[in-house]
């Protein structure tokens, strides 16, 4: 049994289809097969039922799937000790797409020109795909909005950040001298769907004001939600990070009235995983944000 066999193992029975698989591995599919084939032989038994269009684990691959995590985890830990000079090596960092492109890029580009020899990685998905990546050892360290809902992680918080209510120039709000929450109340929201956290920080912080809005529509990216606000299909709530890098004259920002909607951000990230020296340094370049809220400004 090979490790680049484990490996092939665990990516078709993550993507669930053999096609797919060969594509995120750079393989021929009848290289793959052939390779999961030998493995089966060794096995002496299938690790997958196949199907027209997808593959599932059987109860041998079921075991063979935590088996495999824990071996490629332990080899990768262990390389990653001996050659750990706290100067090069890999980092892989998660971010969730409220956070990626508007948080990272600076905080990349300032840890790249420290640490020159050091290659990132970066990973921008939904909080709980997030969590589970780092759980598995896929990432070192994910950013994302509290409260996480995982055990067995290690989190941080880094600071917190003003939520805006996003208008069209035209909305009888937008010229308002102060806004409470309860003159939002007649108007339809335009949210994230309810994969991003984002849109249950929102909801969560409306309901603990017996406040229920009403979203009309749903999108999948951020900037999507300012464009509909543009076109005056709703209104919203948007992080101050995202707000900083939008320089229309068609959209409108204001701050509600205290309490005002915020979230905390935080670095999250498994301590039963090996912490390089490395990772150690990037973790340390982002209190650089705890100490200093303003960097993020």
């Amino acid at each position: 049994m090979e490790f680049d066999q484990l490996r092939y193992f665990l990516r078709v029975a993550e993507r669930g289809n053999f096609t797919r698989a060969a594509e995120d591995l750079s393989l021929s599919q009848s290289a793959l097969s052939r390779s999961i084939q030998k493995l089966e032989e060794e096995l002496g038994q299938p690790v997958f039922e196949r199907r027209t269009r997808s593959v599932s684990l059987t109860d041998a691959g079921t075991l063979l799937q935590a088996r495999a995590r824990q071996v490629l985890s332990i080899l990768e830990d262990t390389k990653a000790e001996i050659t750990d000079d706290g100067q090069s090596g890999r980092i892989k960092v998660g971010a969730i797409p409220t956070i990626a492109p508007y948080f990272l890029p600076e905080v990349l580009r300032l840890f790249s020109a420290e640490h020159p020899h050091a290659k990132l990685i970066v990973q921008e998905n939904t909080t709980n795909s997030l969590l589970k990546s780092c759980t598995q050892g896929e990432i070192d360290l994910a950013i994302v909005a509290l409260p996480i809902p995982a055990k067995y992680l290690e989190f941080e918080e880094l600071f917190e950040e003003e939520l805006l209510l996003v208008l069209p120039p035209q909305h009888p709000l937008a010229t308002k001298p102060r806004i409470r929450l309860s003159d939002v109340e007649p108007f339809p929201f335009v949210l994230l769907d309810e994969a991003h956290c984002l849109a249950d920080n929102i909801m969560s912080f409306c309901r603990q004001r017996s406040y229920h809005p009403v979203a009309v529509e749903r999108t999948s990216q951020l900037t999507m939600v300012q464009e509909l606000v543009s076109l005056s299909h709703g209104i919203s709530m948007i992080p101050e990070m995202a707000r900083r890098l939008d320089e229309t004259d068609r959209r409108v920002y204001r701050s509600l009235t205290r309490p005002k909607p915020k979230r905390t951000i935080a670095a999250v990230w498994n301590p039963y995983r090996f912490q390089s020296r490395l990772l150690g340094a990037f973790r340390d370049h982002l209190r650089h944000w705890k100490a200093n809220p303003d960097a993020a400004s």
